[in-house]
């Protein structure tokens, strides 16, 4: 079969060439349409009991998280010409497109008592002329008199002060996010400059919009230094820029294609489909490697260039397909999991890593036999330097040291069974900044300030209409309130009852003793002033009153308690969520109550601990299909056996060293031991398919064949190792912490892939070299190529006497 291929694409190589440059056009076309992501791709899927109850949560109080915080912390917030300027900043944020609406100390609202309406009039507090600081203290004794804003506006132990900016959902989940930022940070940074203090700035908005920036700028860094490096790389291997230049042609086609079918899928640049492309510059170039190495080592032998483009299509074609089908294997695994993001990566990445290995096969042996042949130099890339000393070294390991190879590597395992030992489960919001990073350490601020910004979400159902309003839900939710108050990880939380609260301290003269849930001979004189009336300030009104709606369903049976809270992690939430449903239930009766937690936070742990457990599945999927690979490809469950030895081992070694190291297992880190096992085998298959078609050149002599395919195929699996190790560890330079695990872990599996394929690979086939003999005997184990039955030259059109 790979005869005839071989003879299809010489003999129609213009008309391929012209179709795949006519394809390349097309998906450039479409690459020029790629988009990146602003929305929050669900991690889980949608069946999944939690993900309905923020679909029912939003449904009646819209979408959490659309929040940012900007803080401050000082002990001259109410002097003069700090606080004019604070004011003025609000406005200044105020009038930003996409900024709804804002609640601080300047836009803070205050409820006065009007006996003659027999209403409560709202107003903003700080109104009027501020020119004056004997009016600005004045105006602050009132407010830090306000119990409704302590803790949510400031912070009177740490004098830190907050700043909530509402923001249109909708524009946040588009490209124009990113001016709305850029916008509200230049407006901070000035405030900062010219006061000489320190504004922070957080929320799920900032986050979303920062990381997003962060992951289109790494995706062209990475891709300018992955092209760069293997291009280099490449050259001193082959000595010939005209190697290096198809080669990078060949990747620059594929990330065209790659980038187009992110378009064509409907799915958008996220942070893990932004990496494809430079994993295809990285996966694509051993493709290059293995056929020019191939092509060069056949020519040198018999100095025919097309019977050397003939071999190489033979020999290399289907070794090539096999280990792309076995990266995609790695990669492609992920659509099999119910997460949006994994079955996107898997899709683009599987789909890409086959279409590399067509484009290399077409483009390759077509431009290959347009050029010239090749010259001593670039034939003679597996010399005697320090490679060729290197395998002399590996040689000695494998036929004079082998029990020291295997000793060395049962105690590799032993360390790396007892490192896994050590390995926990968790994932943080902000995993993927770094701790250095001004987003981190702005949250710990907010978080050692005001206890946190990240969204959690209380839905109380009272079971019938008007159920919010009753008295006694009301001191269940006040009982509620100072639970979870309570606790060190969770902020105070807001809610219908605190407006109620307030209501009743302003019917009472502002008296602060009397911020409290009121009782039944309260709300027959307060009744009449919750109907609240505007003092000449009609959106401080509406401002109020939306805020306390808000925190109610339509019918009024759905009250909703909204808290900030820290960025615990996915380990410590659950643990605190279970802690708190027995008080909760203790005060809600499941009979005639019903709580849920919810919300972004709630979202995201759910959404790591399903990612990582169908990481886990997908692992051990990816490794039943390779498994099926090898065994169609060997036939023969030894040769499996010796093929997973080497591989299982790097995977088991990597994991030992993330449990000596605290690397947490979470979704960026669990997905290394899929893709490096499908990349890793790629080795095992070029070292057995070489050492299968050497075999009976030799005289089925195993020892001769093992030598021979250290020597023949070590070179070139020490390059492409080489390639693959430099081009993931581009990506531990990225600032984000998943990436940066991916990249350095990744590398050090193909590291230790090499090693073990290029050591105890070959020590395992002298160990089994009898049964393998007697199979050979038996039966071939691989179909061996006549060298009498090539095409004939003539009939391909290809001059054979460069």
């Amino acid at each position: 079969m790979w005869q005839r291929l071989a003879g299809f694409v010489l003999k129609y190589r213009l008309s391929l060439l012209v179709l795949l440059l006519i394809s390349t056009g097309v998906m450039a076309y479409f690459a020029s349409k790629v988009q990146m992501s602003y929305d929050y791709v669900a991690t889980i899927p949608h069946d999944n009991p939690r993900y309905l109850e923020f679909q029912e949560f939003k449904n009646k109080f819209g979408a959490d998280g659309n929040t940012l915080v900007l803080g401050v912390q000082t002990d001259k917030f109410f002097q003069e010409d700090f606080f004019r300027d604070y004011v003025q900043l609000n406005k200044d944020i105020k009038e930003v497109s996409a900024v709804e609406n804002i609640m601080s100390v300047p836009m803070a609202v205050n409820l006065v008592k009007n006996d003659s309406t027999q209403k409560l009039e709202a107003g903003l507090l700080f109104k009027g002329n501020l020119e004056s600081q004997a009016t600005i203290d004045s105006l602050a004794g009132i407010f830090n008199r306000l119990p409704f804003y302590k803790g949510l506006l400031f912070n009177p132990d740490t004098h830190a002060y907050l700043m909530a900016i509402y923001v249109n959902k909708d524009v946040f989940n588009s490209p124009k996010r990113t001016a709305v930022v850029a916008q509200i940070t230049k407006l901070a940074k000035a405030f900062e400059e010219k006061h000489h203090t320190e504004v922070r700035l957080s929320g799920l908005p900032l986050i979303r919009t920062v990381m997003a920036v962060k992951v289109a700028d790494e995706l062209k860094l990475f891709l300018k230094i992955s092209f760069l490096l293997t291009g280099l790389i490449l050259f001193l291997f082959f000595r010939s820029l005209g190697a290096v230049l198809m080669s990078m042609i060949v990747v620059a086609i594929g990330v065209v294609w790659s980038v187009a079918t992110i378009v064509l899928m409907g799915y958008k640049i996220t942070l893990l489909t932004g990496l494809i492309p430079s994993l295809i510059v990285v996966i694509g170039i051993p493709n290059c490697v293995y056929f020019l190495s191939k092509y060069h080592t056949e020519y040198a032998k018999h100095g025919n260039k097309t019977r050397a483009l003939v071999r190489m299509i033979q020999r290399m074609g289907i070794v090539t397909l096999f280990t792309n089908i076995t990266a995609a294997i790695g990669f492609g695994v992920f659509c099999f999991t119910n997460s949006a993001i994994l079955k996107e990566f898997g899709v683009v990445a599987g789909l890409n890593i086959m279409f590399i290995f067509l484009i290399s096969f077409i483009f390759l042996p077509s431009v290959l036999s347009y050029l010239p042949a090749p010259k001593t130099k670039h034939t003679s890339h597996a010399g005697d330097g320090f490679f060729g000393k290197m395998l002399d070294f590996l040689t000695m390991l494998v036929f004079k040291y082998r029990p020291w190879v295997y000793g060395v590597s049962v105690v590799l395992l032993v360390l790396a069974i007892v490192g896994m030992g050590r390995l926990k489960s968790v994932g943080y919001m902000l995993d993927d900044i770094p701790k250095t990073d001004k987003l981190f350490t702005d949250l710990k601020f907010f978080e050692k300030n005001f206890k946190g910004v990240m969204p959690l979400e209380i839905a109380v159902d009272t079971k019938r209409k008007n159920g919010v309003i009753n008295l006694q839900t009301l001191n269940k939710l006040d009982e509620l309130t100072a639970l979870i108050s309570a606790q060190p990880d969770f902020g105070r939380p807001l809610s219908v009852v605190e407006g109620i609260k307030f209501a009743k301290q302003a019917y009472y003269n502002g008296d602060s003793s009397n911020y409290a849930v009121p009782n039944q001979f309260d709300l027959g004189f307060l009744a009449p002033y919750l109907r609240m009336k505007g003092a000449g300030s009609a959106p401080a009104t509406s401002t109020f009153s939306k805020l306390v709606s808000s925190y109610m369903d339509s019918t009024k049976q759905v009250a909703r308690l909204s808290v900030n809270m820290k960025d615990v992690g996915s380990q410590r939430l659950p643990v605190l969520m279970d802690s708190l449903r027995p008080k909760v239930t203790a005060i809600f009766d499941t009979a005639h109550y019903k709580v849920t937690f919810t919300g972004t936070s709630v979202i995201f742990q759910e959404g790591t601990r399903f990612i990582i457990n169908g990481l886990t599945e997908s692992i051990l999927l990816a490794f039943v299909l390779i498994m099926g690979c090898m065994l169609y490809l060997f036939r023969s469950w030894r040769m499996l056996l010796i093929s997973l030895i080497p591989n299982i081992i790097p995977l088991v070694v990597t994991a030992g060293v993330m449990g000596w190291l605290g690397v947490a297992l979470k979704p960026s880190t669990v997905l290394v031991f899929s893709v490096a096992l499908g990349i890793a085998i790629d080795v095992t298959i070029r070292f057995l398919v070489n050492f299968k078609q050497e075999l009976p050149r030799h005289g089925d002599d195993i020892s001769a064949t093992v030598k021979q395919t250290i020597h023949e195929t070590g070179l070139s699996i020490i390059y492409t190792s080489l390639i693959l190790f430099a081009g993931f560890m581009i990506f531990s330079f990225s600032g984000f912490g998943g990436t940066k695990a991916l990249g350095w872990l990744t590398s050090l599996t193909l590291i230790v892939a090499m090693i073990t394929n290029l050591t105890i690979l070959p020590a395992l086939l002298l160990w089994m070299e009898k049964a393998l003999l007697k199979k050979a005997k038996k039966k071939e184990l691989w179909n061996t190529l006549d060298e009498e039955e090539d095409i004939e030259i003539a009939k391909l059109g290809i001059s054979d006497k460069e």
